[in-house]
C-alpha cells in the first residue's frame, strides 16, 4: 500500500529547516511514494512573503528529494487544516497511509488530526532545539490547549 511523507509548515526559519532536513532524512529511508509539503501561511523571509509549503518544496528539492515527488499543500492555517487538506489531496492518489513529520512536541496533537481524517499515521521526529524549561512548558500548555480545541471542533 501507498505511504506519502507529510512535512508541516510553520514559519519559516530554523524550526521549518529542521523540518525539511528530517523529512529530507525521512524519505532517503521509507519507501513513500509522495513527500507532501503541507501549509499555506506565508512569513517575511529575507524581506519577500513566502509561504510554507513553497519554502519547504525548495528545501527539499535541494536535500535531494525528486521534484516530481513533492506534492504542496498551500490552502492549510493550523494543523487541522494540515490533515484535511492533505487527505483530499492524498484520496485522489489512493493512499492512505502517512508518515508525518514535525517537532517532536507537535508529534501527538498531528498525528491525532490525521488519524481523525481516517488516515493511518506513523510519526517522524523533527526533533527540538534546547530552549528553556518556561519555552517548553508554554509549548506544552498551548498543545494541550490546541487539541482540546480541536476536539471541541470536529
Amino acid at each position: 500500500m501507498a505511504v506519502a511523507l507529510v512535512v508541516l509548515g510553520c514559519k519559516v526559519g530554523p524550526t521549518l529547516a529542521r523540518r525539511a532536513s528530517a523529512a529530507a532524512n525521512a524519505w532517503s529511508r521509507l519507501d513513500a511514494c509522495v513527500i507532501v509539503a503541507s501549509g499555506g501561511r506565508s512569513w517575511l523571509h529575507e524581506g519577500a512573503l513566502t509561504m510554507e509549503a513553497d519554502w519547504l518544496a525548495r528545501a527539499l528539492v535541494d536535500r535531494g528529494v525528486p521534484i516530481d515527488r513533492v506534492v504542496r499543500e498551500r490552502c492549510s492555517h493550523t494543523t487541522r487544516e494540515n490533515a484535511r487538506f492533505t487527505r483530499e489531496l492524498l484520496v485522489r492518489r489512493s493512499i492512505d497511509r502517512v508518515t508525518v513529520v514535525t517537532c517532536e512536541w507537535h508529534l501527538p496533537r498531528a498525528t491525532a488530526l490525521f488519524a481523525r481524517e481516517g488516515l493511518s499515521v506513523e510519526e517522524w521526529t523533527a526533533g527540538e532545539t534546547p530552549s528553556s524549561t518556561l519555552h517548553r512548558s508554554y509549548r506544552r500548555a498551548r498543545e494541550w490547549v490546541a487539541l482540546v480545541l480541536d476536539g471541541a471542533r470536529s
